[in-house]
């Protein structure tokens, strides 16, 4: 009666595979089970199946009988063998639908959130704006749809397209686009107010969407990527299938994917366009890369205070006409600070000497008015030590003008390796209301180099203890012993010699200027004289 009355239903089977006995239960579930009936007839076929092979390995440890699982109309049912003697076994019934329901649920949200995992991963590895798009198109096309659009418009009119076709290849391209040709892509591209996804017929798309065709049986999807503040464009999804919609784990996806693309479409552009205007900034504070003058060979060499750092305090520039237009103008100089105050201080610099390039033949002239425009800052740490070098080809001969404020006298270096010092002393500019400066005039000869330099390659401090500074009687040592060389090896050496000083201790900007004679004759010259 107890086992008559167990809400589980219970078979007994032989080994015949006829039923011997089934509670009500059973015969509840099973239409037909009853003594004397086939399992075959009664049951499903995975059960009858599960019963014969169990008959048919007797043999075997009844430990090592394992459950048989499947349908029982629309629910599933876990059938639990247990042997009752020699020739019979029982059946436990038990209804497994919400524990696989459970299961598989907890499958499928795992693998969504493995998926989301990985997929964060692809989108926030990178700032770079192009490689955002592309994994924001791999992604959608691999977990959404067929293939993929990602469509971000750019100022004032185009759109940039980042397509995935269905094996996973990605394409970039800058197009213009009218987005009022695909319907509703207009509005997700707007981002504001919030737009749900929108399906559309194929046939209602434009060529440029439907890459590599979809089908008379498809369908077209925009879903709107939210950015911060600004619309990062719009996700357009393609699929062989009339499949307009999402099934239920696909919405939760689809929303979190697009919040998290747009967010990083976003981040991304905001790094390209401040890396841009960076860049734009900084092309103005760098020093020019290959100064150039015509008839005198002239090399440079800039090294910033920090390794990770491009702009400094130090500086050069080269003018090819200045003044009344006979000689050039070099400059090299050094301001108060290091790292990118000292250099908005040199932009400041640099743009005031290019303006006053009108007066470069009267260096002092040049100096007080560069002094007066420090001066209205108001700020002593806002100073700048500087030489300035008017350079004119006379014949074969390179004649300079050196006027120094505050800065590092030049170092001439002759051809039979005697090392000058010019007497071009001077006041530094942004301290003082007056400025006092000496002029000092050079000649010189075919291979004769001038020596620009910063203090931060005589103040290098380093050496066998650490505690030393390279300092200008080793720096002329060594200058001996480059009588003849190019500027560019000149340079070269100054700059190397100072960093092997230091080695890895810090250390201050280092800039270096060599303007050599040529030479050669110059050009436009008759038997090595001018004209």
């Amino acid at each position: 009666m107890v086992w008559e009355d167990t809400p589980y239903p219970m078979l007994a089977i032989n080994a015949a595979g006829v039923i011997e006995q089934a509670n009500e239960a059973a015969r509840l579930l099973l239409a037909g089970a009853g003594a004397g009936v086939p399992l075959a007839r009664a049951a499903p076929a995975w059960l009858a199946r599960a019963h014969r092979e169990i008959c048919a390995g007797a043999g075997r440890a009844r430990a090592g009988w394992e459950p048989a699982r499947g349908p029982v109309g629309e629910r599933v049912f876990e059938a639990h063998p247990v042997h009752a003697d020699s020739d019979r076994v029982m059946w436990w019934l038990i209804d497994v639908t919400g524990h696989r329901q459970a299961v598989e649920s907890l499958r499928a949200e795992r693998e969504w959130t493995g998926f989301m995992v990985e997929a964060s991963g692809e989108l926030l590895s990178s700032l770079n704006l192009d490689r955002c798009l592309e994994a924001t198109a791999r992604v959608a096309a691999r977990r959404l749809a067929d293939a993929a659009l990602v469509v971000m418009p750019l100022a004032p009119r185009g759109h940039v397209i980042a397509y995935c076709d269905p094996q996973g290849e990605v394409v970039r391209a800058d197009a213009a686009i009218d987005p009022a040709t695909v319907p509703g892509l207009t509005e997700a591209l707007q981002g504001f107010p919030p737009v749900p996804t929108r399906w559309i017929d194929p046939a209602e798309a434009p060529g440029w969407v439907l890459r590599d065709g979809i089908g008379e049986e498809g369908s077209v999807g925009m879903i709107a990527l939210p950015g911060h503040g600004l619309p990062a464009g719009a996700l357009v999804l393609l699929r062989r299938s009339r499949k307009a919609g999402f099934s239920d784990d696909e919405k939760a996806f689809a929303g979190l994917f697009a919040a998290w693309a747009g967010s990083a479409i976003s981040v991304a552009r905001q790094y390209a366009e401040q890396a841009a205007i960076t860049e734009t900034l900084l092309a103005e504070l760098l020093p020019p890369p290959a100064p150039m003058l015509k008839d005198v060979e002239l090399a440079a060499r800039y090294q910033p205070a920090g390794d990770s750092e491009r702009v400094g305090g130090d500086f050069y520039d080269v003018h090819p006409v200045a003044g009344s237009g006979r000689e050039s103008l070099v400059v090299l100089g050094d301001v108060a600070g290091k790292g990118l105050a000292a250099a908005v201080l040199t932009g400041k610099i640099r743009d005031t000497l290019r303006t006053l390039l009108p007066l470069a033949d009267d260096h002092q002239r040049v100096l007080e008015m560069l002094n007066g425009v420090l001066l209205t800052d108001g700020d002593p740490a806002r100073h700048v030590t500087l030489v300035l070098a008017s350079v004119e080809r006379r014949g074969t001969r390179v004649a300079l003008r050196l006027t120094s404020a505050g800065h590092p006298p030049p170092l001439i270096v002759r051809n039979d390796g005697r090392v000058e010092t010019v007497r071009a002393v001077g006041t530094l500019i942004g301290i003082l209301e007056h400025t006092t400066s000496v002029t000092d005039s050079v000649l010189l000869d075919p291979g004769e180099t001038c020596l620009l330099y910063s203090d931060g390659i005589i103040e290098a401090r380093g050496g066998p203890l650490g505690d030393e500074f390279f300092g200008e009687e080793r720096l002329c040592e060594q200058l001996r012993q480059c009588a003849g060389m190019p500027p560019e090896a000149i340079a070269e050496r100054v700059q190397m010699l100072a960093s092997q000083w230091i080695g890895g201790a810090e250390h201050d900007d280092m800039a270096v200027v060599a303007i050599t004679a040529p030479r050669d004759s110059p050009r436009g010259a008759a038997g090595g004289r001018l004209p």
